[in-house]
């Protein structure tokens, strides 16, 4: 019983909503690293910023997995066709899987180059430096609000690891435009304020990567959808007339939406003519309440006292 019976106009408007949502939130993101890419790179050049120039990579970085993410969000609405049956769901988390991996290579970059730069004698950057690092931290925070706000609401993996890129981001920021206002009041060790504020930011980069890397490997290997969702499949079930009880439940989240394969019983005496109506009915109710599950499969098993 897997064959998705058609959906309502309201269903399916709630579903396309999720995903315009989430490449709004994409493309707010892409725009907004394209313009701190140009802000910091020009600023660390001209006023001599290692910290600034090593935050303007990272933000390169960003606008790449920006671009990927939004890509991945039209792959993964697309219908299923004979090669990808289950759909293209899995675009989106195998998206944020490579934004956490691209900003962990980045970081560990920027680590070697940054320690390659004490060979040399550095010096105190114009305090202007901080007032574009400043800027760039308030930016990133703003995205960071605006892009979680979208990922809890829609549960998108993608969309979590690009949320966490834009707070380490503006917390990478904040640390440096505190530590280039405070450079020239501290004497000798001044200078090298701005190579050790860059080294903090990439050792935050690699830390907040790799706690996406794990938590989207977690959902790729199909685990088991949060227990709130888990409970929900199962009182909608238990709202379908002659529904004794639910047994095996698994829900897995695949990108934006959930794949249901639920056991269903009911009274055993019931012809098997009757069985499959009621099985059908619980899948439309799934799909009808829950607009962003893309399938359900249902087995029937006879119910005992």
């Amino acid at each position: 019983m897997s064959l998705s019976p058609p959906r309502d106009e309201a269903s399916i408007a709630v579903r396309d909503r999720v995903y315009v949502d989430a490449k709004r939130a994409a493309l707010w993101g892409l725009t907004s690293n394209a313009v701190l890419v140009i802000v910091k790179l020009v600023g660390g050049l001209l006023l001599r910023s290692s910290a600034l120039i090593a935050d303007a990579v990272n933000s390169i970085g960003d606008v790449t997995s920006s671009v990927v993410v939004r890509a991945a969000l039209h792959i993964a609405e697309q219908e299923e066709d004979d090669d990808h049956p289950y759909g293209h769901t899995k675009a989106e988390s195998i998206a944020g899987f490579g934004v956490s991996l691209l900003v962990m290579f980045g970081a560990g970059i920027l680590t070697i180059e940054t320690i390659h730069g004490f060979s040399e004698e550095p010096e105190i950057p114009h305090w202007s430096a901080g007032v574009v690092a400043a800027v760039c931290s308030l930016i990133k925070e703003a995205l960071f609000r605006y892009t979680s706000q979208v990922a809890k609401r829609l549960d998108s993996a993608a969309l979590r690891a690009t949320a966490l890129d834009h707070r380490s981001d503006a917390l990478g920021s904040g640390a440096i435009a505190i530590s280039l206002f405070a450079a020239p009041s501290l004497g000798g060790f001044g200078p090298y304020v701005d190579p050790i504020a860059a080294l903090c930011v990439c050792a935050m980069l690699i830390i907040t990567s790799a706690k996406m890397f794990l938590a989207i490997a977690a959902e790729l290997m199909d685990q088991q959808a949060d227990a709130e969702t888990v409970a929900k499949v199962r009182d909608i079930a238990a709202e379908v007339d002659q529904v004794k009880d639910t047994e095996k439940l698994r829900v897995r989240k695949s990108g934006l939406e959930y794949f249901i394969e639920l056991h269903v019983q009911v009274d055993g005496q019931l012809s098997v003519d009757e069985g499959h109506r009621i099985g059908h009915e619980v899948k439309d109710r799934l799909l009808a309440k829950m607009p962003r599950v893309r399938d359900v499969h249902i087995h029937i098993e006879p119910w005992t006292d």
